[in-house]
């Protein structure tokens, strides 16, 4: 039957309106879609629906600025700041911010994909309605997975984001994490490293399997390629291990063997692994030489989750103890690395656990998503710690929603 026979039957309308021929357009051309043709495609539709100056702004490694991603169709301009622009409201927030201007709406849009954050859609409308904003949302989720998908096999969408010279410890650190951020119904994380362009040892990771949340966090002893070299054995051991579907300790003993068997005794790695039961708020961890986590509620520090001794993986542990705790709805858990509070101030005072917890109650804000509030806490330490990291440093947040 026809569509016009079905119609006139009674049947669904199938035509295709304005919103489906915009979005089906990027669908159906981006299959075999070279990541150069990204820019003018984007640049295309937006233009169907009347935008001018479209840009696609990309969080730089630092997570400073959102630089202008290069291509045809696409407004050039400066690095964007992510503190105190609409640009970077939006980025921090998740939520389009719009802005009146002389000629216009000037629109900017979160690039997301499964909770996770890549940058902004950027473009000025001669005004806007709500059909205007739900098309656009949608328009923009789609760009999001398409830039994702793509950098899978082209360098184009991240060299504009390094604004330093990267060294190659680094470039394997970055290549084996995960999405900086996932926010889910259920629950919410999100990570950062220090020194970004120079970070060699620390590495994190985590997956949600059903209603459990893995998360691992790992310092890597030394510096350098010996360090991200470690930190890489001991990442693929544990998801290894994960993926086998087995408890906390027997993924310690399997991260041990690994790294013991391929480095020798004289070689260690600091780990923590925790499993957090997302319909019940149970988390149990495993603490192999970190620092202990802190548990805030309601946006305050209000305990050191301590635990059990355990022996850096690689040093032939026994088996560790799983220490067990419940939380509570909107409870957070950050982890850290040591390289955190052990770093000197400028009279040569640590910095100290204490000084992070004053820091965290400070920046925490009822309104911010885990990943603002990571990289505030992060952001704020190293300025008071005089802009140094000469170790490592990691962040790790969870929330169980």
């Amino acid at each position: 039957m026809s569509g016009e026979r079905r119609r006139a039957a009674g049947g669904p309308d199938r035509s295709e309106g304005f919103g489906e021929r915009l979005l089906g357009s990027l669908l159906d051309q981006a299959h075999e879609l070279s990541p150069e043709l990204i820019a003018p495609l984007v640049a295309g539709a937006l233009g169907t629906l009347g935008g001018r100056d479209p840009a696609l702004l990309m969080q730089d490694y630092g997570q400073l600025v959102l630089v202008p991603l290069p291509g045809r169709g696409l407004a050039p301009g400066a690095p964007v700041p992510i503190d105190d622009s609409p640009a970077g409201a939006a980025f921090l927030r998740g939520r389009p911010v719009e802005v009146p201007q002389a000629d216009g709406v000037r629109m900017y849009l979160p690039l997301l994909a499964g909770g996770d954050e890549i940058g902004v859609l950027a473009l000025t409308l001669d005004d806007v309605d709500d059909d205007d904003r739900r098309l656009l949302r949608r328009f923009a989720a789609l760009v999001a997975d398409l830039l994702i998908t793509r950098s899978g096999y082209t360098d184009r969408i991240f060299q504009p984001r390094r604004l330093e010279p990267m060294s190659v410890a680094a470039e394997i650190q970055w290549s084996l994490l995960p999405p900086l951020s996932m926010t889910v119904p259920e629950a919410a994380v999100a990570g950062i490293l220090e020194p970004a362009y120079q970070v060699a040892g620390d590495s994190f990771d985590y997956a949600l399997n059903g209603d459990l949340l893995h998360v691992a966090t790992i310092d890597a002893m030394g510096h350098g390629l010996d360090a991200a070299t470690m930190a890489t054995v001991a990442i693929g051991a544990y998801r290894h291990a994960r993926r086998a579907d087995i408890g906390l300790a027997e993924i310690y003993t399997f991260m041990d063997r690994a790294i013991a068997e391929q480095f020798g005794p004289d070689h260690f790695v600091t780990a923590q692994m925790m499993r957090l039961n997302t319909g019940t708020g149970h988390l149990q961890w495993v603490n192999a030489g970190h620092p202990a986590p802190l548990l805030i509620r309601d946006h305050v520090v209000v305990e050191r989750l301590e635990s059990a001794t355990t022996l850096p993986v690689g040093f032939g542990g026994e088996e560790p103890v799983i220490s067990e705790r419940a939380l509570r709805h909107g409870d957070r858990v950050l982890c850290f690395t040591d390289g955190l509070v052990e770093e000197r101030e400028a009279g040569g005072q640590q910095f100290g656990e204490e000084q992070l917890i004053d820091w965290v109650n400070r920046v925490e804000r009822p309104e911010d998503g885990v990943r603002a509030t990571v990289r505030a806490i992060s952001h704020v330490l190293k300025e008071k710690r005089g802009g140094r990291t000469s170790d490592d440093a990691t962040l790790f947040l969870i929330e169980w929603r």
